[in-house]
């Protein structure tokens, strides 16, 4: 599949928004601790993503209810589903001067009944732009971080009317962040998630 930026000009994908608040303190912190140990771009990178997906846990993992979708409150409440979580992983990426972008899969509920998107990032690295899933592993889920080959989440299944949407955005996809800004908790937010883009 080929990704297709939705703005060409790749300084959209170091910028900071109301989600991906990467100038804020507990970002900058946050960015300043992993990289300490980093010896370059692309170790702080890997060290990154495995931060968000090992030290922050997947609300539906965990049955925490609260709904988190700016980065800074992520990384603070060590909290949030897989969108909020690709926000927690851009921010600590851009704040590193990394370009990353948000990405999406349209993948079947675990019981079969409907659909919803869930959220990824792309890096770009020499040239190219790398998909990551940084929403935390649990048994029959071991997502790697990884710029030869995807070592993703899931890979959809088209007979399931599962997809991989190929637009990479620098900023949250409205109908995802709409979703995130209007759900009081995590249960409610489960009854509304975007179930294609």
């Amino acid at each position: 599949m080929e990704l297709i930026q939705n703005t060409a000009d790749l300084s959209a994908y170091l910028a900071a928004d109301e989600a991906i608040d990467h100038h804020h303190p507990v970002v900058r912190e946050t960015a300043a601790r992993v990289a300490a140990g980093a010896v370059d771009s692309y170790a702080y990178a890997r060290a990154a993503y495995e931060f968000v997906r090992d030290a922050v846990p997947h609300s539906q993992d965990s049955g925490d209810p609260r709904v988190t979708w700016r980065a800074s409150d992520v990384l603070e409440r060590r909290t949030g589903i897989c969108y909020a979580k690709a926000h927690a992983l851009a921010a600590l990426l851009r704040a590193e001067d990394i370009p990353t972008a948000l990405c999406y899969q349209r993948l079947a509920h675990d019981d079969g009944a409907g659909h919803a998107v869930h959220g990824l990032v792309a890096v770009r690295f020499d040239g190219a732009w790398h998909r990551q899933d940084p929403r935390g592993n649990k048994p029959g889920v071991d997502a790697r971080f990884s710029l030869d080959g995807e070592r993703l989440a899931w890979i959809p299944d088209p007979q399931s009317n599962e997809m991989d949407y190929p637009v990479l955005y620098a900023e949250p996809h409205p109908a995802v962040l709409g979703a995130l800004q209007a759900a009081p908790d995590r249960p409610a937010l489960w009854k509304t998630l975007p179930t294609a883009l």
